[in-house]
C-alpha cells in the first residue's frame, strides 16, 4: 500500500497529498503553505485530519493516505488509499446536494448539513488507490 511518508507535500500538478495510515502514534504537522493557505495535518492508523486556514477540510476513520486532493468551487477530487473500510467526511458548502463518485461510479446523490458536512465510507481497494470526485449541483 502507499502512503505519505511526508505527512503532506505540493505534487507538481498544483494539488496535495497527506496522511499515512501505517503510523501507529499520532503525529502532526502544521503550518504548510501550499497557494497562499496553511495546512495543518494529523494522521496515524486511527485518523486523519486535515485543516485548512484553522478550518476542517477533510478526516477518515481509520487513518486513509490522500493523494492529489484538490477543493474547488464546484467539486472536490482526490485518490485514497486505506487498509480498511474507511468513514470520509468532507467539508463543503451548508444544505447543497453532491453527487459522489468512485472510480467513476456513481455511489448517489447526498445533501450537506447546515454545517455544510458530507460523510461518506470507501471500502479498502487493497493495493489500488480509489479515485474520488465530489460534485455539487
Amino acid at each position: 500500500m502507499s502512503y505519505v511518508k511526508e505527512l503532506i507535500r505540493k505534487e507538481s500538478n498544483g494539488t496535495i497529498s497527506f496522511g499515512d495510515y501505517s503510523l501507529d502514534v499520532k503525529s502532526k504537522l502544521g503550518d504548510f503553505e501550499h497557494e497562499g493557505d496553511l495546512y495543518k495535518v494529523k494522521t496515524f492508523s486511527g485518523i486523519t485530519k486535515l485543516e485548512k486556514n484553522g478550518l476542517f477540510v477533510y478526516e477518515s476513520v481509520p487513518g486513509t493516505s490522500v493523494f492529489n486532493f484538490m477543493a474547488k468551487d464546484d467539486f472536490t477530487s482526490f485518490e485514497v488509499a486505506a487498509t480498511d473500510t474507511a468513514q470520509i467526511t468532507l467539508e463543503l458548502e451548508a444544505e447543497k446536494e453532491y453527487e459522489i463518485f468512485k472510480d467513476d461510479v456513481s455511489l448517489g446523490r447526498m445533501k450537506t448539513n447546515l454545517g455544510g458536512k458530507l460523510v461518506f465510507s470507501i471500502e479498502s481497494c487493497g493495493d489500488k488507490k480509489a479515485i474520488i470526485k465530489v460534485v455539487k449541483f
